[in-house]
């Protein structure tokens, strides 16, 4: 029967049932225009009804159909006797028992279902009060969906704003459930109405957010939580660890293959200052001014930086609705997963499935309609090759093929051409892809300094704990550096929260992995073994295991593998569930799902772990069993008959690791020798044989022959590692003796040049600017030390005696992506026109960021200025200030560059050029020559002027001269006529004592005082000469400067630029003494000051 025919006595409803006052009003609206006649079309005469009711006949005949066709009776078949209900309810007694899922946690009706308790104003029926809270929750969650039905199904509200989606992200699973049954419902409803195009239109509407929402459980339940280092370790919330990685824009498609270790080291002295950090929810946003969209994306970094959690933060964020949900579906998968396929087929629809299962089936086929990234995670693990040469086309996701060659379609773009790829590598691996299939590079260089500090502070919680730990790992700069790895920062923290309070902390890598080695094991021991603290951590058993785990590594890393399968770990006799429990040491991979089914793999958490375990192998073998590894097969009995020396053993390996042509063996040298040092011995005390210091002073001493052979600075800088390992500091200590004392010069030894750039490039010291003036000015000097100007972002090299020879080593610097010198002073050399060529080379090239150049007084003429502007139309976005004055450039060479100034395409805004003449096309400073005359009105009575007034001397008796205001009463001093403001100059001999000076006019000139004596106040400088030493002089202060007097020195002043220097002038040549950088306010004054003793001490102006 219809709802108005009701049995006699029948009540009335209590309220609307299951519709808001909305959807009364014109309940069938939501079906859209061609919909038949609603219940407003009534036969004439018809009742009024009670309530408006949106249940044909037919669905009135079948209520049950709200749970399906297999459903129990409907209401209106009740047994005889059945009492009345006090409303309609639209739930079966399976949705009672939970009714709190129509509402979130806070919903009124969380009302237990006992007859006993008492309702305020339930009067004797308390069912009826939890079916009133019942019917609020019902039509709310009802008038809610249908709006959002009715939204979806109009063309122009199809989607939810975007609070709506919001909510919708953070509603809980049983509220999705509850939605997506109610859909089901009105999917039934339509059909029953012969609405079939709705539901169809519903249904084709819906269905990507249902494959959506399971996709992003699935991704939740993979990426919420994370177990930190090892497979059984802790388990912890990734959004709670997460620190952010700086990730910037660069790189190319090169081959990187010198050992990462030293990538690490390069990346802890980059100056990120100018550089812009990539989040990466905009990897895919072009850059301003690009037009074309970017499709691919590489992202380089070494092992252990943090690509894998990166990639797995940005899939965990996206599934909670954080970032990119412009991005429809997103599918991360793993290439080492991808190995267990290599002898299969699928399409891209059965992969898929495959690894997503139960997410996307019912939309796969159409997933081109979508916009879809692909996360393929760490390529270099993929052991299957890519063949982009290859002429086979696979456009069908249905097509089954290889799944090397779905992985280069997809790639390519013949499959879902519209989908966004993101690939992750390591720098070694990157050249797989062709650099034209990639649309941006850019590079993950793991923790700064801050995010260190960060990292350790979000783990030891206590701030005066952390504090210590970032105290002590700062000690230690090879262990700070290496902290730009979060691998390494957890090892580090995980043996720094495990040593016993009163132990001494680790200050050396090999040390850090021995107490790393040692925490683990012992934590075995009394996990799985239930042994005691104190029992003793090397038994037999471990003995064996760190033997069998020592060969894996040893083996695999000759071939520069990285991650093993159960075949390699039986082949050196290890467990698989042995190995398991050493979770700290190898890491199982792959979870339960999605290919679990297939295999396992394993790897060591960072591969410097594995180098450590191949050193120890290494090690044990030749103490315990007399075989050296590192001799090779064929000479292993000659080894043990004539060669068994422990100091010959180390020879062998540092010989095997300097003839590594890519570094590879750098760290595992490093490890090795750190394990031949007593104290280390001792931690390994019943696992590692006790050594003598007599070896160990014997490898010391061959590394310095080896660094004196004059090796590439690479390597002399991981042998002063080594040194460090066996904590010799010797060599060290000597050359920051002679950084101290100001007295570095030409004649440092190979070893000390070694030393001292190790020194500049680990001391952790602010490298942004570098002065080659500080160490020596020679061409030689740049060439020693070029490493340091590479991770500065200024170098000034004025007056430094270079040439055409620098130019061409500072030109790819300039043109390399990897460095980031915006300015370049290399004023007042012999660079002339060909140098400026090479220069040029770089200037022009995309990616050099140079903004400020300067080359003034260098010998340019208009073939230069050519060059310049050739190099400015090819790269114009960069150079913004150019100084080319004191140059012989004519006319039509500052044409040239006033050109490109003009240019508004072109960033250059300031141009310091002139005509200027042939003079300044002599080499040196001499260019700069001025007359300098005395001024006898400012000198002393007691000095004698003669030679026209340029030679000063002490006379016996005191000049008859008139009194004057402006002359020095009390100190034998004397100034010159004229005031200097521009690039000047000069030259003396001088013999005995003397100081030779430039002054401001306003000096003081009354009284015995300071303030009247050349270089003892803040208006005067001096350089003080005597047969003895050199040394500087300016505001009380003293400078002294181990170098050879001569007897003659050169004045060089650029007042514009700050820069006063001195030189030691012999046969001919200027040898630089002492350079003061400032801001002059008032012109300067030559000036002399002449001692009494000797009495011969005299100054002459040449």
């Amino acid at each position: 029967m219809s709802s108005d025919q009701k049995p006699a006595g029948y009540p009335a409803p209590s309220h609307v049932s299951c519709r808001s006052n909305r959807s009364m009003d014109s309940p069938v609206t939501f079906k859209g225009p061609e919909l038949p006649s609603s219940s407003d079309q009534k036969p004439a005469g018809s009742p009024a009804p009670s309530h408006v009711s949106c249940r044909s006949n037919r669905s009135m005949d079948s209520p049950v159909t709200f749970k399906g066709p297999d459903s129990a009776s409907s209401s209106d078949q009740k047994p005889a006797g059945y009492p009345a209900p006090s409303h309609v309810s639209c739930r079966s007694n399976r949705s009672m028992d939970s009714p709190v899922t129509f509402k979130g946690p806070d919903s009124a009706s969380r009302v237990p279902l006992d007859r006993s308790h008492s309702f305020p104003g339930s009067g004797s029926d308390p069912l009826s009060s939890i079916f009133s809270l019942l019917k609020t929750d019902v039509v709310e969650f009802v008038d809610k969906e249908l709006i959002r039905i009715k939204k979806t199904l109009d063309p122009s509200e199809c989607l939810l704003d975007q609070r709506e989606d919001e909510d919708e992200d953070e509603e809980d699973e049983s509220m999705r459930i509850c939605r997506k049954a109610f859909q089901d419902i009105m999917l039934q409803f339509l059909r029953r109405r012969q609405q079939d195009h709705l539901a169809d239109i519903l249904l084709n509407r819906t269905l990507p957010t249902e494959c959506q929402n399971k996709l992003k459980s699935l991704l939740k339940k993979r990426f919420e939580r994370v177990v930190e280092g090892d497979a059984r370790g802790k388990n912890s919330s990734l959004d709670q660890i997460y620190t952010d990685l700086f990730h910037t824009e660069g790189g190319t498609g090169d081959v990187i293959s010198e050992h990462e270790v030293r990538q690490i080291e390069s990346a802890s002295r980059k100056q990120n200052k100018h550089e812009t950090k990539i989040g990466c929810e905009n990897l895919f946003k072009p850059d301003f001014g690009r037009q074309e969209p970017i499709r691919s994306v590489m992202t380089k970094g070494i092992a252990g930086i943090g690509k894998t959690v990166f990639t797995q933060k940005l899939a965990l964020d996206w599934a909670k609705g954080k970032v990119n949900q412009d991005m429809q579906f997103m599918f991360p998968i793993a290439f080492r997963e991808l190995n267990l396929l290599k002898d299969k087929k699928y399409s891209l629809m059965e992969l898929l499935k495959l690894l997503f299962p139960g997410t996307i089936e019912k939309i796969i086929s159409g997933l081109e309609e979508f916009r879809v990234l692909f996360i393929f995670d760490s390529l270099d693990e993929f052991r299957l090759s890519l063949d982009f040469q290859a002429h086979e086309i696979i456009t069908d996701v249905t097509q089954s093929a290889s799944v090397d060659m779905l992985m280069t379609n997809l790639i390519r773009g013949n499959l879902i051409p519209s989908a966004q790829i993101w690939i992750t590598s390591r720098p070694a691996t990157a050249n797989q892809i062709p650099p034209h299939y990639i649309d941006r590079m850019t590079e993950v260089r793991g923790f700064n300094d801050e995010q260190k500090d960060q990292y350790f502070r979000n783990r030891f919680r206590d701030e005066e704990q952390a504090s210590r730990v970032l105290s002590h790992i700062k000690t230690s700069r090879s262990i700070y550096i290496m902290c730009h790895i979060p691998i390494f920062c957890w090892i580090t923290a995980k043996v720094l929260e495990n040593t016993r309070e009163g132990r001494e902390l680790p200050k050396t890598l090999t040390e850090m992995y021995i107490y790393f080695l040692e925490v683990h094991f012992k934590l075995k021991n009394l996990k799985h073994n239930g042994q005691s603290a104190a029992a003793p951590t090397w038994s037999p058993e471990s003995s064996s295991m760190i033997m069998s785990l020592g060969k894996l590594a040893f083996e695999h890393l000759q071939k520069d593998n990285l991650i093993f399968y159960q075949s390699d770990l039986m082949e050196c006799g290890i467990d698989i569930k042995e190995a398991s429990v050493s979770s700290g040491v190898l890491t199982e991979i792959f979870k339960e799902e999605p290919l679990s089914f297939q295999g396992t793999v394993f790897c060591f958490i960072h591969l410097s772990v594995q180098e450590f375990l191949a050193a120890l192998y290494v090690h044990l073998m030749f103490f315990n069993s007399n075989v050296n590894l590192l001799a090779g097969a064929k000479t292993v009995s000659l080894w043990r008959n004539r060669f068994h020396s422990t100091s010959v053993f180390y020879e062998s390996a540092v010989e095997m690791a300097l003839k590594n042509p890519k570094g590879h063996l750098d760290l595992f040298l490093r490890f090795l020798l750190g394990l031949s040092i007593p104290d280390n011995q001792n931690i390994l005390q019943g696992l590692v044989p006790q050594g003598g210091t007599l070896q160990t002073q014997e490898i010391v001493a061959y590394i310095k022959t080896k660094i004196d052979e004059g090796l590439s600075q690479e390597r002399s800088i991981n042998l002063f590692h080594c040194l460090n390992e066996l904590k010799d500091h010797s060599t060290l200590e000597e050359i920051q003796k002679f950084i101290k004392s100001g007295s570095l010069d030409a004649d440092l030894s190979t070893t000390q040049w070694s030393a001292l750039l190790f020194i500049l490039l680990t001391s952790g010291a602010d490298l942004a600017e570098f002065h080659l003036d500080k160490y020596h000015n020679s061409e030689d000097t740049l060439l020693r030390l070029l490493p340091v100007v590479k991770v500065s972002t200024e170098a000034k090299m004025s007056c430094c005696n270079l040439s055409e020879k620098s130019c061409e080593v500072l030109g790819p610097v300039l043109s390399s992506h990897c460095y980031s010198l915006t300015k370049l002073d290399l004023s007042n050399n012999n660079l002339q026109d060909s140098g400026v060529k090479l220069l040029c080379a770089g200037l022009e090239s995309p990616h050099c960021t140079l903004e400020v150049l300067r080359v003034s007084g260098c010998l340019i003429t208009k073939k230069g200025c050519s060059s310049l502007a050739s190099a400015l139309r090819s790269n114009p976005d960069h150079l913004l200030e150019l100084d080319i004055r004191y140059n012989h450039l004519g006319d039509s060479g500052v044409r040239l560059l006033t050109a490109r100034l003009e240019d508004p395409t072109c960033a250059l805004n300031t141009l310091k050029a002139d005509c200027s003449a042939s003079k300044y096309l002599k080499p040196g400073l001499r260019k700069y020559a001025v007359h300098i005359g005395l001024d006898p009105d400012t000198a002393n009575k007691k000095l004698m002027l003669s030679n026209y007034n340029e030679t000063v001397s002490v006379g016996k008796e005191k000049q008859t001269c008139p009194d004057s205001p402006v002359r020095f009463d009390y100190w034998k001093q004397v100034l010159s006529t004229d005031g200097l403001t521009g690039r000047s100059y000069w030259e003396v001999e001088w013999k005995g004592q003397v100081y030779i000076a430039v002054a401001y006019k306003t000096i003081k000139r009354r009284g015995d005082g300071k303030d009247c004596c050349l270089g003892q106040n803040d208006k005067s400088w001096s350089l003080s000469c005597s047969d003895k030493e050199y040394s500087f002089l300016h505001a009380n202060n003293k400078t002294s400067i181990s170098k050879a007097p001569s007897d003659r020195v050169g004045v060089y002043l650029d007042w514009p630029a700050g820069i006063l220097s001195f030189y030691r002038v012999s046969h001919n040549k200027l040898d630089h003494l002492h350079t003061l950088r400032t801001t002059f306010t008032e012109p300067l004054y030559p000036a002399f000051r002449v001692g009494l003793d000797p009495p011969n001490s005299s100054v002459t102006l040449c």
